[in-house]
Parts: C-alpha cells; structure tokens; sequence
C-alpha cells in the first residue's frame, strides 16, 4: 500500500475545489433547486463503470436534501454486502473538527486557555514549555507527526497504548521552533485528545458521547474499534482490476487525530450543529475559521468559484472523506468512501456543481475488453527515469507498477492514453505501443518497450 494512503493519508491532503451496481438511497422530498436526476446519474455512472464505492448527503437549513449510497460494505469471496445510506465509515481526519470542538468547550469553561502550555500536561514533549494549546490547534508546534515515523506500516495494524504512542511522539526532536511555520502534524491532534481526557478524566470516546454525539442526536458516530459489518461497519478496499481489502489499522493508534466512525448524514448534523452555535460560542467559532497559512483551528477554508465553505477531509487505510459548511448558504455537504477509483475530490466537485448549477459534464469512462490491453503489456524502461515500469493486466484493467514500488490501476481516458488520478500520472502509449509518454507534476519522459 502506498504510504500516502495511510492514517489520513497521513491525514495530510488538503481538499481544493475549484479548482457492484448495488446502489441503494432514501427517498426524501426534494426542493426544485436540486437537480436530482444528475446527481443521481454521476452515482449512476460512477457505480456502473467500478469507480467508486461511498455515500453522500446534502443538508440545508438541517433538512437532508440527498442522500446516496453506491457499491458495497464488505466484499468476500463469498459474500458482497450492499452499501446503503445507514453503512458507517472510519473518517479519518475530519475526527480533528471533534477534537477541537472540545477543546473549545473547555475553553468556554475557564478549563483551559489557547495560551495554556503543554508542560502542564506532557512536559516530556521537547519544546513542551512553549507550546501552548493554540500552537497544536494550528498545526504550528513543530512536533513531529507520529505517522511519519519510518516502521509506521510494521505497526500501525496492532494495538498501541496511549502511552506508546506519547513515547513514540517524545523520542522525535522538534521539526521546527513553536510558531515558526505551519506543518500539519497528527501528533498536535492526538496530544489534544489526551489533554481532554485528562481535564475531564473520562475517555475520549465518553467525551465525545457526552459533550457532541448524544447532545446533537448522532446515532451513528462514535470512537470506532475493530471493524463489524454486522454492525453496518464498512471494510475498506483497493482497485486493481477488483477490490482488494486494505490494511486495517488498529484504532488505538489515531485517537483524537482520526479514530471516529460516522455517516455523511450524521456529519452534515454535526457540523450545521456546529455552526449554528449548538456546540460553541460565536467566539469560538471565529476563532476555529479564522485561517492563517491556509489553515484554521480544527477546520481549514474550502473555495468552490466564488463561494467559501469551511470543514475538513480525513483518510485512513482505504477510506477517505470530506465535510463542507457553506455558511452563507447554511448548507452541509459530506462524503465518504470506502473505495476510490475515479478520485473523491473530482466527485465533490462534481456534487457542488450540479448544486450550484454549474457547468459540469458527467464523467466518461472508455469500457475496453481484456485483449486490448495485450499490446501494452511488457516493461518499459526510460533514458530520463531511474525506475522501470511494469504493465499487466486484471481482467480489463491495466495495472503499472515502478520498480520497487506498489501497484497502480489505470484509467482509460481516450484511445491509448490512460490516467492514475490519484498521483496526477498520465500516460500516452503511441499507436503500436513501443513506448510511451509519462507526464506528472509537469515533467514528461519517455519510455520504450523493452525486448
């Protein structure tokens, strides 16, 4: 597994917006404003054509708009379990906007201050006197992020106490000087889900069951632990050629940086209850969305043309969501994936530009059969390129793989040209597939078939 699909995609991707076919969705009372029928047909197709398995909901004025759920919960060789609206997802970083949340409520309290140090809670963390409450909320404290240590991926599906995980954060020096820079961390988030353990003396997931969830009425959000689809819980999966499981990470390790499971319709509730002062004060509010280096505390800012929403997006193992507020317009809109092909930030601008009424057109996807992919098979190598690049097939998916390196799926976009969306790889074979183009990040490199 790639190890930037790891917990949060090391909870890292920030989302910019502007820039199977068991489907199964709640029939609601639908206002004219919303284009039903497109929304349905980009689920539609992204379900037909194996391109995404998730759910979506559209709220305004805390009334649910839309909701969709396409693919499946649990793939076996035995079984395949249909997604519906009510399936839950691990949600990764958006677990962040929680932790905040909380911290913020304190705050409220007189517990605890944004200028409080870290010494008065983990005075072994390096710099721990300097750091204050304000520097972990905004990512700015110059501790290392945890999920960065380099044997993450030996551990990270077995169980760690809360005390191995401080450990692990304390042996790493400082990144940098508290204040100096942003740089987003897990640790910060972690750090701060111990902090409202310890003021309060309860565990984070009592915390977030007495303070949010139960408050606001969320029935499908809660501290996740080992998966259970007889629970509606989702397995997680990779595309190649079919959906594989991914590895699945042993909740004890994210804590307050992205250990929550929930819906898209539950976190369209939390976050309308949010804004809407159910939780904080104005005050706390325009503190958590007021945005330096693009970045708030526990939220950051999100442009679609000339609107501005603000939330979060998480990933961990193969999940990966997003959940916007448009305050102006009071509206909520989440998604969730518990497997992604064509990518999840294409399909939110796709969902907000058919709301918008926006010009979009539904996605394409050229169907091609298992033998067409024949005359690209083989290894290409590059006078520009160090790695080499092997091409198989599964079933009618082209497959590359780098050397040394995970294997990736491939997109056909157009004749002989394909597409690997997630790291902005395209790839342009000519007509008797002896070599190809690979162009990424702006660079283009020439490969050749080798004999």
């Amino acid at each position: 597994m790639r190890r930037e699909n790891l917990l949060e995609a090391k909870m890292k991707t920030r989302i910019s917006i502007v820039i199977l076919i068991t489907i199964s969705f709640i029939g609601i009372a639908y206002p004219q404003s919303i284009n039903k029928p497109k929304l349905d047909s980009l689920f539609d197709t992204l379900a037909l054509k194996n391109k995404a398995m998730g759910s979506v909901a559209i709220s305004k004025n805390g009334v649910l708009l839309y909701s969709r759920a396409i693919g499946y919960a649990y793939i076996s060789d035995n079984e395949k379990k249909t997604a519906t609206v009510h399936t839950k997802y691990r949600i990764g970083s958006i677990t962040k906007m929680f932790t905040a949340t909380m911290i913020f409520q304190l705050i409220e309290e007189g517990k605890l201050t944004l200028a409080t140090t870290l010494d008065k809670f983990l005075p072994s963390i390096p710099n721990a006197k300097q750091i204050t409450i304000a520097n972990l909320l905004h990512h700015n404290s110059g501790i290392h992020s945890y999920t960065d240590d380099p044997a993450y991926t030996t551990w990270r599906t077995e169980p760690k106490t809360e005390d191995d995980i401080l450990s692990l954060i304390s042996k790493h020096g400082p990144d940098f000087q508290p204040g100096e820079k942003f740089s987003y961390s897990n640790s910060n988030y972690f750090i701060l889900g111990y902090i409202v353990e310890k003021i309060t003396g309860e565990s984070y997931s009592q915390i977030l069951s007495r303070r949010i969830t139960s408050r606001i009425g969320l029935v499908n959000t809660y501290v996740g632990g080992k998966i259970e689809v007889a629970k509606d819980e989702s397995c997680s999966y990779q595309f190649s050629g079919s959906w594989t499981h991914a590895p699945e990470t042993d909740m004890s390790i994210p804590g307050g940086a992205g250990s929550i499971v929930s819906t898209p319709a539950d976190l369209t509730k939390f976050i309308e209850a949010l804004f809407s002062l159910k939780l904080v004060s104005q005050s706390s509010i325009d503190q958590m969305k007021n945005i330096t280096d693009g970045w708030g505390m526990g939220m950051f800012q999100i442009p679609f043309y000339e609107r501005r929403a603000f939330g979060h997006n998480g990933g961990i193992d193969g999940f990966a969501s997003t959940l916007s507020y448009f305050p102006e317009e009071s509206l909520a809109v989440s998604y969730c994936t518990n497997g992604q092909v064509y990518p999840m930030n294409d399909i939110l601008i796709g969902v907000l530009s058919i709301y918008f009424n926006k010009d979009y057109t539904l996605p394409s996807f050229i169907s091609l059969k298992s033998e067409d992919l024949d005359k690209y098979l083989g290894v290409y190598s590059s006078k520009l390129h160090p790695l080499k690049i092997t091409f198989t097939k599964t079933d009618s998916t082209l497959v590359g793989q780098a050397t040394g390196q995970s294997q990736f799926p491939l997109e056909a976009t157009e004749k002989n040209e394909f597409e690997f969306r997630q790291a902005g790889i395209v790839i342009h074979f000519d007509s008797t597939a002896s070599e190809f183009t690979l162009k990424q990040a702006g660079g283009s490199y020439l490969f050749t078939k080798e004999k």
